[in-house]
């Protein structure tokens, strides 16, 4: 399987998220932000960073890159899309995924490995988990807040479409504590926290068995290589 990572100016995780990628058993694909070609990839991450210095809104001028357009496209017929963090921002800002991300209600940016719970399990990047399945994955953003009206809030609640959920913590004032949404079809995933940074032993979160060894962020990966391949 070969998945897409594309670099924006401002990107700072895009080479983790290659990495992970590969960790997780599939070929990682560089993909530039000018560009209008996909290169043939079977699924697209979306990394985090500060794109364009976060100017105008997080995500708002990234939403609008040239190789944008081929991302949309590609998600409106089904091909795998997950934002993280910055990746994320732009989901929302280009309407693949409900809502918006604004200042952390503190008004500070936080860092941190943060606790949630996995909320829908049907999608291609969240598969390879169990419903209600409580992980650690690290966090780091200074606009997290995750908002949204009160109509598409219900929608999201009432549809399923909360994908995680922030526990124990919440860490920007998110709404109804929402650390991720999905689309309908399943195939968008957008979140905040980074999983490309608990994807090996020795880099990742503080676990009960060992310093750094936490990996709970590999599922995303390895869940978008599996369904590929039943799709195949």
């Amino acid at each position: 399987m070969r998945i897409g990572v594309i670099t924006f100016p401002g990107s700072l995780d895009d080479r983790d998220a290659q990495r992970a990628v590969r960790a997780a058993g599939a070929e990682a694909v560089a993909l530039w932000h000018g560009e209008h070609d996909l290169n043939g990839v079977d699924a697209l991450v979306l990394p985090g960073g500060f794109s364009y210095g976060d100017y105008l809104r997080c995500g708002a001028i990234a939403s609008l890159s040239p190789i944008m357009s081929e991302v949309v496209d590609a998600a409106n017929k089904g091909m795998p899309v997950l934002g993280i963090c910055n990746g994320f921002q732009m989901l929302a800002e280009a309407r693949l995924l409900p809502g918006g991300l604004i200042r952390n209600d503190h008004g500070a940016f936080i860092r941190r490995d943060q606790k949630l719970r996995v909320e829908s399990t049907d999608t291609a990047w969240t598969n390879g988990f169990t419903q209600g399945q409580e992980i650690v994955i690290p966090l780091k953003n200074g606009e997290g807040e995750y908002v949204a009206s009160v109509e598409t809030i219900e929608r999201l609640e009432g549809e399923g479409l909360v994908a995680f959920r922030y526990l124990e913590v919440n860490p920007n004032g998110s709404l109804n504590d929402i650390a991720g949404v999905r689309n309908e079809r399943g195939n968008v995933v957008g979140l905040m926290p980074h999983p490309e940074h608990a994807t090996e032993p020795g880099f990742g979160p503080d676990t009960h068995a060992a310093m750094r060894s936490g990996v709970d962020g590999l599922t995303f990966f390895t869940s978008a290589i599996a369904a590929l391949a039943a799709a195949a």
